[in-house]
């Protein structure tokens, strides 16, 4: 087992680019003039592998017979290491809520190495869940089964569904209790223990940087930025005050695509502080995360975002900007004028626009993947269609991952329009009926009415663009998922696992493989969530320990 997996190689770049921490004493304490702490992660007292994603190993270079062996676990729970190897634990700051919070770190998180495979491809591996580290605070640095699993669960479901993510390579349970008090409620109470093994190209966020900047660190934040433009973007070229400009503007371009895909599924980060903001444009850092199920712009899945839902799902396209406000404030000892990096922000707010409009234009089968061939007249009308859709979605409890789903079945292309008599045919009622399947709740008159008026004038855009029923469905169904992490769902896999059978976690991720395919015989996971869901902890409000 270690023979094979000690065929990994190991080039920690980060470790050797950069001044670490010179102190070994592991407690909670202010680390300055370092990028990190080197610490080992907290053996555990019995680890069993749970579950683990097939793709990530393949991609690592790990077969199924390593993963069946016990040793797997025992190295995945931070219990053995492999040659090569160099635990450490980041130091970075943030902003949480809106306000500098100081140093944060990773605090539960502990990188293992950088893995170098053949074709020069570079993934961090990092144990979540491995113990205390200088930047814990006064937490225990451990995580519970029921963040692990979300968090193994919606890595491999976001990567599936084309949205820029970490990922995640397995699950351990560790054996061990864990007290957490879920709602923050005050009452608190143990858990079973897990371990999530993430993997990525890097897991820098906008903090490490912050926190530089912050404490005037400025050698250590060019240090920092070199390192990044260097081994992650080098297609930039060498370090200096242009490149540096270039690579804000790219970090607030993938920042918007990312954010882009967020919304086209229906995904709430749910904490969107600068610590849990990639440099590279990926989605980074699950916990209190939720999938839109009613259609609401002002829902927060986070119970401590609940009064000022800061991080709301409508607001998240703002947010980002905002953080990237701060990053930006961030990088200017590093360029000197503010200028350059005052039209990346303002490109950031142009691209998203723009993208925004053609990935809703796409959800209704108007555009597709061979590009955006419509004239400013017919954007124009697009334009007025998407914000008349936008107010009816939220008209009643209307599921959106099925809303969309529903729609590209419907026959609108070939529906009788006026002047034709027959259009007199077909009532309200009738024209709605395929799409009552998304309502929570029985639609007013008044929002049918609504509906069928929309219906109405999207056939008649199907109509005069020559936008056939079985064009419009493929290019729908590319871009509007069947299946979701729906909040329940993960939430029963959980109840599972903390049973220690991880089958359902299997069972989910092997649906989540294919969210946009038809998967007959699972029917059950694509539909809305149950009524006993609506409150129940753990599928509808969340904690930043769930």
């Amino acid at each position: 087992m270690f023979d094979a997996l000690a065929g990994l190689r190991f080039d920690n770049t980060f470790v050797r680019a950069l001044p670490g921490d010179p102190s070994a004493v592991n407690r909670p304490r202010q680390v300055t003039g370092a990028a990190y702490s080197h610490v080992l992660p907290t053996p555990v007292a019995a680890p069993r592998l749970l579950a683990h994603a097939q793709e990530v190993a393949t991609c690592l270079g790990i077969g199924d017979e390593e993963i069946a062996q016990p040793d797997f676990a025992e190295i995945f729970a931070g219990n053995r290491l492999l040659p090569g190897m160099t635990p450490v634990a980041a130091c970075y700051g943030g902003h949480q809520f809106g306000n500098w919070a100081g140093q944060l770190g990773d605090g539960r998180a502990i990188s293992l190495g950088e893995v170098v495979r053949p074709d020069g491809a570079r993934w961090e591996l990092q144990l979540k869940g491995a113990g205390r580290t200088p930047y814990s605070r006064t937490a225990d640095g451990r995580a519970v089964v029921r963040s692990s699993v979300r968090e193994f669960l919606c890595s491999e479901a976001m990567h599936h569904l084309g949205v820029p993510t970490t990922r995640a390579l397995c699950l351990v349970a560790t054996g061990e209790s864990v007290v957490r008090d879920l709602l923050y409620d005050g009452n608190p109470r143990p858990e079973p223990g897990a371990i999530v093994c993430r993997v990525a190209p890097s897991f820098l966020r906008f903090g490490n940087f912050e926190i530089f900047t912050a404490r005037q660190e400025f050698d250590l934040l060019r240090a920092l930025a070199d390192y990044t433009i260097t081994t992650h973007y080098p297609h930039l070229g060498q370090p200096s005050t242009e490149s540096y400009g270039r690579w804000f503007d790219e970090i607030c371009r993938r920042t918007a695509e990312m954010v882009v895909h967020w919304m086209r599924v229906g995904f709430v980060h749910g904490v969107m502080n600068t610590d849990n903001m990639s440099i590279l444009g990926l989605t980074i850092d699950y916990g209190p995360y939720g999938w839109l199920e009613g259609f609401d712009p002002g829902w927060t899945p986070n119970i401590t975002d609940a009064g000022g839902r800061r991080y709301r799902f409508g607001a998240q396209p703002r947010v980002a900007l905002w953080n990237l406000v701060q990053l930006a404030n961030a990088l200017v000892p590093l360029v000197g004028e503010t200028a350059g990096l005052e039209r990346s922000l303002q490109a950031y707010g142009e691209l998203f626009e723009a993208r925004y409009f053609a990935m809703m234009s796409a959800k209704l089968g108007l555009v597709g993947p061979q590009g955006d061939d419509r004239t400013t007249a017919d954007k124009a009308s697009d334009s007025v269609l998407l914000d008349e859709l936008m107010e009816l979605l939220p008209a009643t409890e209307t599921d959106m991952t099925i809303f969309f789903r529903q729609l590209a079945t419907m026959p609108l292309a070939t529906m009788p329009l006026a002047p034709f008599a027959a259009t007199e045919a077909l009532g309200d009622e009738e024209l709605v009926e395929p799409l009552r399947a998304a309502h929570y709740e029985t639609a007013p008159a008044k929002v049918i009415a609504q509906t069928a008026a929309f219906l109405r004038k999207y056939a008649a855009r199907l109509h005069e663009g020559g936008i056939s029923d079985d064009v419009r469905k493929a290019r729908m169904n590319a871009v509007n998922p069947q299946y979701v992490l729906r909040n329940y769902l993960a939430q029963l896999a959980i109840d599972d696992a903390e049973r220690g059978d991880g089958g359902k976690v299997h069972e989910l991720l092997e649906v989540l493989r294919r969210p946009y395919d038809e998967q007959p015989g699972r029917d059950a996971f694509a539909g809305k969530r149950p009524e006993w869901a609506r409150s129940r902890a753990g599928c509808s409000m969340l904690s930043c320990s769930s």
